[in-house]
Formats: structure tokens, C-alpha cells, sequence
């Protein structure tokens, strides 16, 4: 007969949640860059052991690369939907006071994990992924603004590559200044200063 005062046998551990532990990761590395986020900062943050995580994800690199589309797709959206704008004029209003709200918004840190990423990559593997994700973002800039000379948007001689490094350097010095004290006031008139001198 058994004990009645006998403990009940253990069940299976509560399985964490990837989606959560993932979007916690992001946060670190969003915050700290990718050499200064720590195996312990991402476990503690995601609220597993290591052997969980190279089991969910991989190794550091592999999570940091999951962490970067989870952001692109959330907090950075507004890169792609910029592109979809009527006007080139629109879309870089949209791009450059997308990133504003992103830099200036208290919920979230003062910086773009993107470009902190890139800053802080060191000479890894990664480099070439950096390399290769910037000269995407590039290209599709540059695709969208030829668009809008076969459209009549900007003139006929609009140098549409040179307009693309235009925004994208503008785009990434934003980072650095906010990440460095500017306002959102102070970031806002270089928005302006853009947008109102844009080719017509």
C-alpha cells in the first residue's frame, strides 16, 4: 500500500516560450551591440541556460542573426514600408521620421540595433553578412528612386545611386547622434532640412 504523505512524481519542466526569449534577446543585443552582450546577459534575459539556448538557437552568432530579422520585421518595419510611399519625396520623409520616432521612443533603447550591430560586430563572420545586408538596403533605395524617374517623380538626370547613399548615410548618422544625446528636436530639423531640399 502506498504512503498517502508520498510526493507527487515531477512532471516535464515548463517549456519557455522562443517567440519571448527571442524578442528578450533582441533587447540585449539592441542595447549592449554584439560584442557587449555576454552569453550570461542573453541567458538571464531570456530566462534559460546556455544548453537551452544552443539548443533553441544556435551559438551566439546564429541567435544575434535571428535577433536582427525578429527586429527587422518588428521595431525597423518601417524600412520596408517606407518603400511602398507614392512618391520618393514620401518615401524618405517616411524612412527618416521612422527612424526618429524609433531612436527617440523611451520604451526602447536610444539606438538602432542594426547599426549598433555593425558598429560592434568586430572582424568576425558577421562582417561580410553586414556588408552584403547594407549594400541590400542600398540597392533597394536606388531601385525605388529610378522607379520614380520612369515615373516623372524626380527628373531624368537624378543620380538615383548617389541619392540612395544620401539617405542611407543620413539614415545611420541619425543613430549616432541620437545614440550620442541629440533630441528628437535636433534630429527632426536634419529630417526637415532633407526632405524640404529634396530634387522636385
Amino acid at each position: 500500500m502506498k504512503s498517502q504523505n508520498a510526493a507527487p512524481a515531477l512532471g516535464r519542466p515548463r517549456a519557455f516560450d522562443p517567440q519571448k526569449a527571442l524578442y528578450r534577446a533582441m533587447l540585449v543585443f539592441w542595447r549592449k551591440g554584439y560584442l557587449g552582450a555576454s552569453l550570461s546577459d542573453l541567458t538571464n534575459a531570456m530566462g534559460i541556460n546556455r544548453p537551452s539556448l544552443y539548443a533553441a538557437f544556435g551559438n551566439k552568432d546564429s541567435l544575434f542573426r535571428k535577433a536582427l530579422e525578429r527586429y527587422a520585421k518588428g521595431p525597423s518595419s518601417y524600412l520596408s514600408e517606407a518603400l511602398r510611399e507614392p512618391t520618393a519625396r514620401a518615401v524618405v520623409a517616411r524612412l527618416l521620421h521612422g527612424v526618429v520616432d524609433l531612436l527617440t521612443d523611451p520604451k526602447t533603447p536610444v539606438t538602432c540595433m542594426w547599426v549598433h550591430g555593425a558598429l560592434s560586430h568586430g572582424d568576425g563572420p558577421l562582417r561580410g553578412e553586414f556588408a552584403a545586408q547594407r549594400a541590400a538596403g542600398l540597392a533597394e533605395l536606388r531601385a525605388r528612386f529610378k522607379r520614380a524617374v520612369t515615373d516623372g517623380d524626380l527628373p531624368r538626370d537624378a543620380d538615383t545611386d548617389t541619392l540612395a547613399r544620401y539617405v542611407q548615410t543620413i539614415n545611420f548618422g541619425l543613430t549616432v547622434q541620437a545614440s550620442t544625446g541629440a533630441t528628437r528636436k535636433e534630429l527632426l530639423r536634419v529630417v526637415d532640412l532633407v526632405v524640404n531640399e529634396w530634387p522636385k
